[in-house]
């Protein structure tokens, strides 16, 4: 998993909307990359309305929020309109994202063993550097605790 201090991986992702995100074009920017299991499921809801909500905050800040998991561009594109999102969010198919950060490891549900996404957080530096990071993550004011983490405009 990449560390504090280890040099954000040039990626390009297929946002919602189908146009795709190069990480690299953030740069100057502070970018909050988050990496959540799935759509429409009650966390990652939850978690995704709590960066929607300080989004005007974190663009104070000179920061910008990225949402990765595995659904579909099509899936994306109704969880966003849905939830009034207004964040990017990469429709990591591929697990491109996912591998090259290092959040998809085994789980257990019910006694069943399968490979899914670690909910976990990067913040990237404006130097595109990875300044801190989550993992695992708990939802309830992990989204605060990130903007938190960014020095203040």
């Amino acid at each position: 998993m990449l560390e504090p201090g280890d040099k954000a991986p040039a990626l390009t992702g297929t946002t919602a909307d189908g146009t795709p995100l190069k990480l690299a074009s953030l740069r100057g920017k502070w970018v909050a990359v988050y990496f959540y299991p799935k759509d429409n499921t009650p966390a990652c809801t939850s978690e995704a309305q709590d960066f929607r909500d300080l989004q005007a905050d974190f663009g104070r800040r000179n920061a910008v929020i990225v949402g990765v998991s595995r659904d579909t561009a099509r899936i994306h594109t109704n969880f966003a309109a849905k939830q009034k999102l207004g964040f990017a969010l990469i429709a990591d198919t591929d697990e491109a994202w996912c591998k090259a950060f290092d959040v998809i490891h085994e789980k257990v549900l019910y006694g069943r063993r399968y490979l899914g996404i670690v909910r976990s957080t990067f913040l990237i530096d404006p130097t595109g550097r990875i300044r801190q990071r989550w993992s695992p993550v708990k939802v309830p004011g992990h989204a605060a605790d990130v903007l938190g983490s960014i020095p203040g405009a």
